[in-house]
């Protein structure tokens, strides 16, 4: 419903049947997961933090503050329709239940949480504010890699985040459109650049996709956190909805309304699912 889904094909005109098959749950940092708070919504297992909190958690991952963090601190995010999309795919399942962190980016969740929950989600945390965030309060001098997006929107987001945010060391970027070859040479660069964030905005699933298959071979990084859209939103390319849509839980139309061949037959199937899940898969303390 906002900036984290992939720009996918739009879905079919009807809700589809959810798939049960069970999945192997991999799980990596248990001892670090087992702090992180989190409520189940929709079926997903999502943190009860809010954006300052997450941002703490990047920062004890980064200064080797978290225990026995034997990988980088997969952090990811959630909304309608990855909720939608984890109740239909074991595979979906399969690759977000790896991560050590999701975040709820739809305020939709956080209402449902609120409603549901004594203990419901504090807020929303979308990724565009994330990046915002953690680029002002993490330490001075913590390093970014920023991968995804087009050639040319990523380095004019690049441009923006090297203005905007001094205090940060980009190391480097690169565009989300590399072959095999061009991806075995990014993992020895950031091998040998060793950022303590990995941004990564190819769009679910395919990021979650590239750092499971490379978790193994991305030690030398502290944080990878899935971006989505965020480096069009960075660049300038995209808007965000006005605030008060975005607090209504609305953004979702507001993106309809500037796309409204794609996205419309999407959220008319989309929405209405995620919502039955929200309020039948919510864990009631």
């Amino acid at each position: 419903m906002n900036e984290t889904t992939r720009e996918t094909k739009d879905q079919a005109n009807s809700e589809p049947r959810t798939e049960r098959r069970k999945t192997v749950r991999v799980v990596r940092n248990k001892a670090t997961r087992d702090i992180v708070p989190t409520l189940k919504i929709g079926g997903m297992e999502t943190a009860i933090l809010d954006r300052e909190q997450t941002v703490t958690l990047m920062a004890d991952a980064i200064a080797g503050r978290l225990p026995e963090l034997q990988y980088p601190l997969f952090m990811t995010s959630n909304n309608g329709q990855v909720v939608s999309d984890y109740a239909k795919s074991g595979n979906v399942r399969s690759m977000f239940d790896q991560a050590d962190v999701i975040s709820a980016d739809g305020q939709p969740m956080v209402a449902v949480s609120r409603l549901l929950s004594p203990t419901p989600l504090p807020e929303r945390v979308a990724t565009t504010d994330l990046f915002d965030d953690a680029s002002q309060m993490l330490p001075e001098g913590t390093s970014y890699f920023m991968f995804g997006a087009t050639a040319e929107e990523i380095e004019k987001a690049a441009a923006v985040v090297r203005q905007r945010y001094p205090r940060i060391r980009l190391l480097g970027y690169s565009h989300g459109y590399l072959d095999k070859q061009g991806q075995e040479a990014l993992l020895q660069r950031l091998n040998e650049l060793k950022p303590d964030v990995l941004w990564i905005g190819l769009g679910a699933p395919r990021e979650q996709e590239f750092i499971i298959a490379n978790i193994d071979r991305l030690k030398n990084v502290k944080v990878v956190k899935t971006s989505g859209g965020l480096f069009n939103f960075v660049s300038g390319k995209n808007k965000r909805a006005p605030q008060w849509m975005q607090d209504l839980g609305l953004e979702w139309l507001y993106r309809t309304f500037l796309e409204p061949r794609r996205l419309i037959m999407r959220y008319l199937v989309t929405n209405p699912h995620s919502l039955y899940l929200m309020l039948t898969r919510t864990k009631r303390n």
